[in-house]
């Protein structure tokens, strides 16, 4: 896509149309024992749907036990609706050097 510069205003729309995904689902990558994006920033009512592409089990899991998936095989994907506002950082209880935040605010 090419943007051309023809205000400010333009600008901040596209790009508040893609920081905040309200209601629309987002999804982060797990490939190289890595999540991608590692932060993401969503609205209230946001799918956030996490897909494993490695060989090797991963989990997605908070440390409060607030949410959690199974462990994820290859391809296997695990889904969760962000109504509350607030951070949840989370990590693969595998492998707890992989970690992640999803940022849960109103638009």
């Amino acid at each position: 896509m090419r943007i051309l510069k023809c205000g400010g205003l333009l600008a901040a729309s596209l790009l508040a149309s893609v920081v905040w995904a309200g209601g629309a689902e987002r999804v982060v990558d797990i490939s190289k024992f890595a999540f991608s994006p590692k932060e993401l920033t969503v609205a209230p009512g946001t799918r956030v749907t996490w897909v494993n592409h490695d060989e090797i089990p991963h989990t997605v899991s908070t440390r409060d036990k607030a949410f959690g998936s199974k462990a994820l095989d290859t391809d296997d994907h695990y889904e969760r609706v962000f109504d509350k506002e607030g951070d949840y950082a989370y990590f693969c209880a595998v492998h707890p050097y992989m970690t992640g935040v999803v940022h849960v605010r109103k638009p």
